[in-house]
């Protein structure tokens, strides 16, 4: 009998940068989905990948003097190698400038084409160049893009559009006939009330103003738009071709999920659909639009400096442990946050204490009361049986969970069953129970019992963490046949013979540990700083600068002030009645001798402060630099051919 089919796809991520820990929510979701369809029995076949093609790919490129290719030929392989770390199991990679990618595109785009769904006109609007969208002035946010809400820019150039109003009640009426079309399912009301009860405007699918993207082959002045060129990756990396699709093609479309986040619903939801529309082809099945992983309470991003990447959290807490805290993070419809100490919680609470501890001391109790052997007990007491029925409930409650891709749920119900175990160490109290020969029998069910439920355990954990599921049942020492998911039911073991227990989860000294990540993150903040030489300040207009009064002054007196190792009191001359008194850094490289009768630059409006109890009304101008020991050195900027109250300009 053939396997169920399973086709699943995640969306392709943009080859400009390394993705960070939030880009990385979506590949393991989606990997977290397809081990568990492989458990269940389906036939599964994965698609990921990179979007390559755009204006801020060849922007990128030309910054760094590659060439695009050469751009995103590293771009890709460093995505590549995010999701390998993460122990991604995707059947193909497919990038947007692979050879049958390109091939495929140029037939998608001909046909709609000769077929009047694609027309010639011209674009004049609004046009964000981080998100490549065009947007009409009633879509923009407070005059910025309604996606990343960057400033937008006018723009007008000859484009191609594909008709999507042609599609609109199509799309409704597939909305109203397919509910699951949608998960969340508020998503469904999103698309509806933003986008289609306004009606849908064209959409853009060629450029004119860049070079670097798919060219239409019948119109060499345009390339393709990212939304039909990207999108179109679901289908040419399962081998379509409008000249006659391929056989893997002709077995896995449609897709049975795309994997997405929840800001790119409506190119999934309407775009999307529409083109297969046109097309003539069958529609997904189900787009899941995820929630974030915000960094503390924002959204990811490098210039915000709160960038965390996945590959360094898993060189840190284990491969495992960062999948485990991506899928229980984020609730099924709610944005989720990381910390490093929301992780470190996490890792000390769940995996080295409740699943960690559960499995070493079960393991260890196995091996000293019975030498490692327990057979399954003939019958149950009270006890025994409430964790053979919570066992069992576990299993039942955990696939309705994962049926509908609630993993944080799940992943709450499996823990649940581990904390189950524990209590029941708790209660039966196998130490005691062994100074007894007459309780050898009872306690013997406790051990199986324990080693049975974590036997589950392994099974149930395995599509979140591989890696432990496969620690687990080799420290139990049982066979592959009593791993996999058709033999998740308690009792699938006569006996037991397990090896020596090893630690999953060592705990982390928190409080250390967070101290080595805020170091680290300084010293490399530091690197960054020298690396980039110069760092300017952010630009100001004409009016500002000219708000600043800076006169020439001379300095009449100096003297140290006491308690105050850096700081000399000057006096001075400014060219009025009234002598000022400045307060200055410079003690550590000038004496007051050198000081008194040079004429110095003093900015002549600055609030007065208090420092060390000497009011200082201004500033004097110096520079500073980095000597090659890492000493600063000083200079304090002189104008001694000046009149004192010069205004300098």
């Amino acid at each position: 009998m053939d396997k169920p089919k399973f086709y699943l796809t995640t969306a392709i991520a943009y080859a400009s940068r390394k993705p960070h820990i939030g880009n990385t929510y979506d590949i393991v979701l989606a990997d977290m989905i397809a081990r568990y369809k492989r458990m269940m029995g389906f036939d599964v076949y994965f698609l990921t990948g990179s979007d390559e093609h755009g204006q801020k790919i060849e922007e990128y490129a030309k910054a760094e003097g590659l060439t695009p290719q050469a751009y995103v030929d590293r771009a890709a392989a460093s995505i590549k190698a995010v999701w390998d770390c993460m122990d991604v199991t995707y059947d193909r990679f497919i990038r947007t400038t692979d050879e049958d990618h390109v091939a495929v595109l140029k037939k998608i785009f001909r046909k709609l084409y000769e077929q009047g769904d694609i027309y010639k006109g011209a674009y004049e609007g609004k046009y964000c160049v981080p998100c490549e969208s065009f947007f009409t002035p009633s879509q923009l946010v407070d005059g910025k893009c309604p996606d990343c809400g960057r400033e937008c820019v006018d723009a007008k150039e000859e484009a191609y559009f594909l008709k999507l109003g042609k599609y609109q009640d199509r799309l409704l009426k597939y909305y109203e006939e397919n509910p699951n079309f949608f998960a969340p399912e508020s998503r469904r009301n999103e698309m509806i009330n933003n986008f289609l009860k306004p009606g849908l405007n064209d959409l853009c699918v060629s450029r004119s103003s860049f070079t670097w993207g798919i060219p239409v082959d019948f119109d060499d002045k345009h390339v393709m738009y990212v939304w039909i060129d990207a999108l179109s990756n679901y289908i040419t990396g399962a081998g379509y071709d409008p000249d006659g699709p391929s056989d893997l093609y002709k077995k896995y479309w449609p897709a049975d999920l795309h994997v997405i986040g929840k800001d790119i619903v409506r190119f999934h939801t309407i775009y999307w659909p529409i083109i297969l529309m046109a097309l003539g082809e069958p529609l997904p099945k189900q787009v899941l639009g995820h929630p974030w992983l915000l960094s503390g309470e924002d959204k990811m991003s490098k210039s915000k400096g709160n960038v965390i990447y996945a590959d360094e959290l898993a060189s840190r807490f284990g491969v495992d442990a960062v999948r485990y805290y991506l899928l229980t993070e984020i609730p099924f419809a709610q944005d989720g946050t990381i910390t490093y100490e929301n992780v470190i919680n996490r890792y000390n609470t769940d995996l080295a204490n409740t699943l960690g501890n559960l499995v070493n001391r079960s393991i260890a109790m196995t091996n000293k009361y019975f030498g490692g052997t327990v057979a399954r007990p003939a019958a149950q007491d009270a006890l025994g049986q409430e964790l053979v029925d919570f066992c069992n409930a576990t299993i039942a409650r955990y696939k309705e969970q994962m049926d509908v891709w609630h993993n944080a749920d799940a992943a709450e119900t499996v823990m649940a069953l581990a904390k189950r175990c524990n209590k029941y160490i708790d209660e039966t109290a196998p130490w005691a129970l062994a100074k007894d020969e007459a309780n050898k029998e009872q306690l013997a069910a406790v051990l199986y019992n324990l080693l049975d439920c974590i036997r589950v355990l392994g099974i149930l954990l395995t599509p979140f963490m591989p890696s432990t599921g496969k620690a687990i049942h080799a420290q139990l020492q049982v066979a592959d046949a009593v791993t996999e998911m058709n033999a998740a039911a308690f009792g699938a073991v006569d006996s037991y013979a397990v090896g020596t227990p090893t630690p999953l989860f060592a705990r982390i000294d928190g409080e250390k540990l967070l101290a080595e990540i805020a170091a680290e993150i300084e010293a490399a903040a530091k690197a960054e700083e020298e690396k980039a030489g110069i760092a300017f300040l952010p630009q100001i207009g004409i009016e500002d600068f000219m708000k600043v009064d800076l006169r020439v002054a001379e300095i009449t007196a100096c003297e140290p002030i006491k308690k105050a190792k850096k700081l000399l009191k000057l006096t001075l001359n400014d060219g009025t009645a009234t002598p000022r008194t400045v307060a200055s850094g410079i003690a550590l490289w000038y004496t007051p001798d050198e000081l008194i009768g040079r004429k110095i630059v003093l900015v002549a409006n600055l609030k007065p402060a208090v420092l060390c109890g000497v009011e200082s009304q201004g500033m004097i101008l110096a520079a500073s630099q980095k000597k090659e020991d890492g000493s600063e050195d000083v200079k304090v900027l002189f104008v001694d051919d000046m009149v004192p109250g010069s205004a300098i300009h």
